[in-house]
């Protein structure tokens, strides 16, 4: 293909793996984005400063900046400059140019054709993630009273649909690629790692990819991924916010190290009350231990196994916004209807072991 050896002359000329290229000189140009030279984002990061690193996503680290024109900017940098690094470059600068959504991150652009590093600039998000809020060194739950985290899990739901209406799907949907502006409203990240399904197929075969804890155990098995993998991950978000626990604890009993298993033993033998963080106030408000059922038994249809019983985000959306109106949902039959021994099947181990595909998917 007429490039340099990698390593040589110009570092990102090209990225190799299995005899595939990618002109990485090409990718800024060919996705209509602004361009930003390495010395603007080093510039407006202070050199990468340790102190403005605000965490690492799949892609990379993500460092904290302010532009000339005094926009705050959240600048990722590609850890390593592999192919399916590289690609998970091109597949969000790609996808995140082409949507629009309240509840999604904006995209401003990326480094130009002389960069020397791979880098993407958004939008700059001030208050952390749902996750740091939740269980993070400084969390402080009683900050997301239920209303607030209904309204999260609402937004998050309302990006997700809008993602599925774009024929989309995130596949890495979690509450650290939740994030929250001062007023505690949603912004969903990370689209590194999404995938294009066509509207005239049911899957995309591909290798699971994902974060232990949140992946879909029917992907994980059967290497098929649908609309219906984001639902089960955003299963997990819903219980999360219910419980303020994290999606994987290793202190926990085998069978509940996973958050999903957890709620699904926990739902199976009608204790819900022991999923719900005490600051919410459940029980001495009747009104919120109700919504937080809901939330709960919507959560339960979440985290089936057979993602033919999991509802669409579409139907997520609206059983939400009805409980958040309503205090009630009409259009689902009573939750015993799933509430029998052969209707769930617990996550693989390896769900919630650390692993990720080597392939391209």
């Amino acid at each position: 293909m007429g490039c340099a050896r990698p390593g040589w002359g110009n570092p990102f000329c090209c990225v190799s793996s299995k005899n595939k290229f990618i002109n990485l000189n090409d990718i800024s140009l060919s996705c209509g984005v602004s361009l930003f030279s390495y010395k603007e984002l080093k510039d407006a990061t202070q050199n990468f400063n340790p102190s403005h690193k605000l965490g690492d996503g799949g892609f990379g680290a993500v460092y904290y900046g302010k532009l000339k024109d005094g926009r705050e900017v959240a600048v990722k940098k590609l850890h390593e400059h592999n192919y399916n690094r590289v690609q998970q470059f091109r597949n969000e600068v790609e996808i995140l140019t082409k949507l629009r959504h309240p509840n999604l991150v904006v995209l401003y652009g990326c480094t130009s054709r002389q960069s020397r590093e791979l880098l993407l600039v958004h939008e700059y998000v001030p208050n952390g993630t749902v996750a740091d809020h939740l269980h993070g060194e400084q969390a402080n739950p009683y900050l997301l009273t239920w209303p607030i985290r209904m309204n999260i899990a609402i937004e998050t739901a309302s990006a997700l649909v809008y993602l599925h209406t774009s024929e989309i799907i995130h596949r890495d949907v979690k509450t650290t690629n939740i994030l929250l502006d001062h007023n505690f409203g949603v912004k969903v990240a990370d689209l590194g790692l999404s995938r294009l399904i066509p509207n005239n197929v049911t899957h995309v075969s591909t290798a699971p990819q994902g974060t232990p804890g949140y992946v879909d155990p029917q992907y994980h098995q059967r290497y098929q991924l649908t609309e219906k993998s984001d639902v089960y991950s955003f299963g997990v978000v819903l219980i999360e916010l219910i419980s303020s626990m994290v999606a994987v604890d290793l202190n926990r009993s085998q069978d509940e190290i996973g958050l999903a298993n957890l709620t699904l033993n926990r739902i199976q033998r009608c204790a819900i009350d022991e999923l719900i963080d005490p600051v919410l106030g459940s029980d001495r408000n009747p009104e919120t231990m109700n919504n937080i059922t809901l939330v709960a038994e919507l959560a339960f249809r979440c985290l089936q196994y057979d993602s033919d019983m999991r509802p669409t985000m579409n139907e997520v959306l609206d059983v939400l916004t009805n409980i958040q109106a309503t205090g009630r949902v009409d259009a689902y039959d009573s939750i015993r209807d799933l509430q029998t021994e052969n209707d769930f099947l617990p996550s693989p181990v390896s769900v919630t072991s650390e692993w990720q595909s080597n392939n391209n998917a």
